[in-house]
This record gives structure tokens, C-alpha cells and sequence, in this order.
């Protein structure tokens, strides 16, 4: 039959108390006993010792006295009903006889000697009855220590037994349910629990067991399917023209197709499942990937031939974790294309210079009156003829020097500079564009340090910068160049008053042939400020722009002081 767990902690505890009442009943007699001895010596031998006492002084008195008498006539009296020893009646009797003849006037000498002898005697049996009495109480004593010790030892080892083993009935299940759980937690799901206590715990192990099948069940049932689905996802991600690797929240890496093993020189085995962080320590491109955010492309030497690639992020959202993807895309033939077309343009617009130098020759001769003069309408025609060429030639050198840009090739001549002086020189070559407007130029130069840079690019920069806020500049505006110096830097800037610029366009003003939406004036080929960009920055400065609707434009540049 089941027992069940609250019935064994109750059975437990009532044989506790069980045990607690045999000590407590034992113990309870042996003092009644004792405290019965110990009242029947004070009841049958102690009064009759009290008794005998006041005999004896009263024998010592006046006996002819009435009240000594009656007071040794009430005494026998007493001692006659309280007769508990052997002898002690005849005693008390004898000694009733001798208090009558002490009464006689006849025999009262005789007799008082023979009373006091009774009395003694009647003393000397409640001593002899008390030191008896008293041994048997010592024995009853030591018998009952004795019993009650042995009692409390074997309880002592009864009851400690019982508090080693009975724990282990509770805790020892519960061990065992608390290892299952762990191997379960770890997958093992063949374990098992093995109870035959017949309670909950049983209970407990077998609802666990039966919970177990059922996990191997499934596992096994669908282990089959989560290989095929695990290869099939290999397969898919090695099939990827593009090198990818996923990293999760942890920053684990759980995956790297072949692309990506191949450009990394590592094998499958040296970066799944480990730490990105702990591998990129001793593989520089994974270190690269990780740390760069950019998208600017990058070379990577593969077969001893130049690759270019651009790291794409993708972030996938797992709860609270970020999983993410890596993706490194080839675009070397896109750069292939890039560098041809960057040569084709080159090449074209420095054939082109040619003829349009010579057109422009020509033109100039057209004007010469030795040739002959020209009507009004020619005149008219050789001008827009000789601005159209202008233009042409404008575009052209901007072309040029957007291949030596693309190209890397950028040629500086950096030699000491007074950036003021060049400001200078870009004014007094504009003063006639800036006359034809009526502008008026505000200039702001303050004090420069002598800095390292190539004036003719700066100058470029300058006219630019120039060309653009005249263009931009209604009839007797202002324009106010300004330059100043920081402890680290020189800044140069020039401000119209022109439309303005949204701030939504700032990123992509600097870009190659970007034009702003919805401007009327779109004559230029887009590439003039992506060139200024380019050139500043490999003089190690930056260019920015400043802009309100309708408050006008502010453009500039940043040259380091080395």
C-alpha cells in the first residue's frame, strides 16, 4: 500500500512524540512512588517520633498536675491510633498500663521508669522503621535512575537512527529528481529515474520519465528534419556568389561559406562557433570587417590579383539580440569599368582641348578688323561661338581633373602659402564677372600662419567657390570672404546671398555630378565642387558647406597647420 509523503512525516513525528511520552511516563511513576514513600515516613513514623518526644518531657514535669496528665493521656491516645510498625501495638499498650499504675499514688515510683523505658522503645521501632524506609527509598531511587538512564539511552539511539535515515527518505528523491532535471536541461533525455518508494516522489519520477520518452521522441523525430534543413541552409549560403558570415548577439560566428573562408585563409573549423573577436585577433580582414563601419570599398590580393570589395551589414533581430550578417561583395569589374571610364574621359577631353584651343584661335581671328569686320549679327554669332567654347573648355579641364582625382593621381606642389595672397589673386581675376553683377566683395582676412599647400589647387578651390556665389548672387549683392585660424587649423569660406541650400542636400553637394532639384540654372556639369572636395582632402583638409532657405550660401574649407 502507498504511503504517501505527509503520511510518513506524520508517522515520522507521532513516533517522536511516541518516544517523548514512554520518557515522560516512566520518569512520572517513579516519582509518584518516591513522593508516596517519602509521605508515608512523615505520616506513620515522624508523628509518633513527635509523639514520644513530648512524653519524655512531659514525664520530667509535675505528674500529680491534672493538665500534665490529661496532656499525657491525649499523647497516648494519638500514638494508639497511629500504629504502623510490628511490636509497636504491644509497645503502646504496655505503655497505656504503665500511665494508669503512675496514676495509683502506690505505684507511681515504681511505674515512671518502666513508662519512659516504653516510650523509648516506641523511639527506638519509628527510628528503626525510618532508617529502613529511608534504604528503601534509596533503592527505589537508584532502580529508577537506573531505568530512566537506560530508557533515555536507548530512546537517544532510537531517536538518532530515526533523524539519520528519515531525512533520506525526503532528500534522497529529490536528489535524484534534481540530477534528472539537469540531464534533461543538458538533452540527455535517456536518462531515467528509478524510485520505488510508493509516494508522490514515485509519482514525481514516473510523470518525469514518461515527460523524457516523449522528448526523445520528438527529438528523435525531428533531428532527421533539422539536419536536412541545417545542410540545405549550408547549401543555399555556399552557394552565395558573395562572401557572408553570421555572427549572432553573442558575437559567435555561426556561419561562413566557402567565399568567405577563401578570402579570410581560414578553414571552417578555425571560425564557427568560436568568437568573432577572439579570431579577428589573429586574422587582420576579419579585424577590418569588424571594427569599419564604412562603406568605402577595399582591396583585397586574391590569386596575386587585386580585388575590390564593399561590406554590405544586415542585422537581424533575434528578442532582445542583434544577429548579423556580413556581406562582402565583389565589385572589382564595376571598378574596372570605373578606371576605364575614368581613362576614356581623360583621354577623350585631352583630344578635345585640341580642336577647341584651335576654334578658339579661330574665333579670335574672326574678330581681328585686318580679316574684315564683321556684321552685327556675326559679331553676335563669333560671341556666342566663343562663349559656348569657353564653356567647353571649362568642362573639360574639370573632366581632367576629375580623372587625376579618380585616377589617385592627384600632383600637389606643396611649398609655403599665405592663403590671404591667394584670395587676392582669385578676386583680381573675377573683378570683371564681379563688375558686370555690380557685387560688392566684403573681404575679412585676418592674420594667417604660413602654411604647407599647393596654391594653385587652393587657388582652384578659391575660384570655385567664387564662381559659384557670383553666379548664384542677385544684381548689388554681397559677398563676404572670410579667413581665420585656430590653433590646429586655417579656414578660408565665401558667403552670398544667393537662394540658399536645404540642409537635406549637404551630404551629396560634395558628390560627383550632383545638381540640386528644382534649381533653374543648371549650366554646370556637377563635378566643379566634387573636385574642391577631393583636393582639400589630399591636402589633408575638409570642405563644408552652411545654408539657410532664402538666407544665402556659405562655403568652405579647413587646411591643418603642420
Amino acid at each position: 500500500m502507498a504511503i504517501s509523503i505527509k503520511n510518513k512525516i506524520r508517522s515520522g513525528t507521532f513516533f517522536l512524540f511516541l518516544l517523548l511520552i514512554v520518557t515522560g511516563g516512566v520518569s512520572l511513576f517513579y516519582f509518584i512512588n518516591l513522593r508516596k514513600d517519602a509521605l508515608n515516613i512523615l505520616r506513620d513514623n515522624y508523628e509518633s517520633l513527635e509523639y514520644s518526644h513530648q512524653l519524655l518531657k512531659l514525664s520530667d514535669e509535675d505528674l500529680n498536675s491534672p493538665a500534665v496528665k490529661k496532656k499525657i493521656d491525649a499523647l497516648i491516645t494519638l500514638q494508639e491510633n497511629n500504629i504502623t510498625e510490628p511490636g509497636e501495638r504491644e509497645v503502646t499498650l504496655s505503655l497505656r498500663n504503665h500511665f494508669n499504675n503512675i496514676n495509683n499514688i502506690d505505684g507511681a515510683k515504681t511505674a515512671l521508669p518502666s513508662f519512659k523505658k516504653e516510650v523509648n522503645n516506641i523511639l527506638q521501632l519509628n527510628m528503626t522503621a525510618i532508617e529502613r524506609k529511608n534504604l528503601q527509598v534509596a533503592n527505589t531511587s537508584q532502580r529508577a535512575f537506573n531505568i530512566i538512564i537506560a530508557i533515555c539511552v536507548v530512546i537517544f539511539l532510537i531517536a538518532f537512527v530515526f533523524l539519520v535515515n528519515f531525512p533520506s527518505i525526503v532528500v534522497t528523491p529529490i536528489q535524484k529528481l534534481t540530477e534528472a532535471i539537469a540531464a534533461i536541461s543538458a538533452k540527455n533525455y535517456s536518462h531515467r529515474i528509478h524510485l520505488t518508494s510508493n509516494d508522490e516522489f514515485q509519482q514525481l519520477g514516473d510523470s518525469i520519465n514518461n515527460m523524457t520518452d516523449r522528448l526523445q521522441e520528438f527529438e528523435n523525430s525531428n533531428l532527421n528534419k533539422i539536419i536536412i534543413e541545417k545542410e540545405r541552409a549550408e547549401a543555399v549560403i555556399n552557394s552565395l556568389k558573395d562572401a557572408s558570415i553570421g555572427i549572432n548577439y553573442k558575437g559567435k560566428v555561426l556561419f561562413a561559406n566557402e567565399q568567405a573562408l577563401s578570402l579570410l585563409g581560414l578553414v571552417r573549423a578555425d571560425i564557427v562557433d568560436k568568437y568573432a573577436e577572439s579570431v579577428a585577433l589573429k586574422n587582420e580582414l576579419l579585424h577590418h570587417l569588424l571594427l569599419n563601419d564604412s562603406k568605402t570599398p577595399f582591396k583585397i590580393v586574391v590569386d596575386n590579383k587585386e580585388n575590390y570589395y564593399v561590406k554590405e551589414l544586415i542585422e537581424v533581430k533575434q528578442g532582445d539580440g542583434l544577429n548579423k550578417v556580413i556581406v562582402l561583395k565583389n565589385i572589382t569589374s564595376f571598378k574596372e569599368i570605373d578606371v576605364a571610364k575614368t581613362n576614356f574621359i581623360a583621354t577623350v577631353s585631352h583630344e578635345l582641348k585640341t580642336p577647341l584651343a584651335s576654334s578658339d584661335f579661330s574665333l579670335k581671328l574672326l574678330e581681328d578688323l585686318r580679316i574684315g569686320e564683321l556684321s552685327p549679327e556675326q559679331k553676335e554669332l563669333v560671341q556666342q561661338l566663343k562663349e559656348d567654347n569657353q564653356r567647353m573648355l571649362k568642362i573639360l579641364s574639370e573632366l581632367l581633373n576629375m580623372s587625376q582625382v579618380e585616377s589617385g593621381k592627384i600632383q600637389l606642389k606643396l611649398h609655403e602659402v599665405n592663403v590671404n595672397e591667394l584670395v587676392h589673386i582669385s578676386v583680381a581675376g573675377l573683378q570683371h564677372t564681379i563688375r558686370e553683377k555690380d557685387i560688392k566683395l566684403d573681404l575679412d582676412l585676418q592674420q594667417l600662419q604660413i602654411i604647407q599647400a599647393d596654391a594653385d589647387k587652393i587657388t582652384w578651390v578659391l575660384n570655385n567657390f567664387l564662381n559659384n556665389a557670383i553666379k548664384f548672387s542677385p544684381e548689388n549683392g554681397i559677398i563676404i570672404i572670410r579667413s581665420y585660424s585656430s590653433a590646429k587649423s586655417i579656414t578660408v569660406s565665401v558667403k552670398d546671398e544667393g537662394p540658399g541650400i536645404d540642409a537635406a542636400y549637404f551630404d551629396q553637394i560634395f558628390e560627383r555630378y550632383y545638381q540640386i532639384p528644382g534649381r533653374l540654372d543648371k549650366k554646370g556639369s556637377g563635378i566643379g565642387l566634387a573636385i574642391c572636395k577631393e583636393m582639400i582632402q589630399a591636402m589633408g583638409g575638409n570642405t563644408w558647406v552652411k545654408s539657410n532657405i532664402g538666407q544665402g550660401s556659405e562655403f568652405g574649407f579647413d587646411i591643418p597647420v603642420r
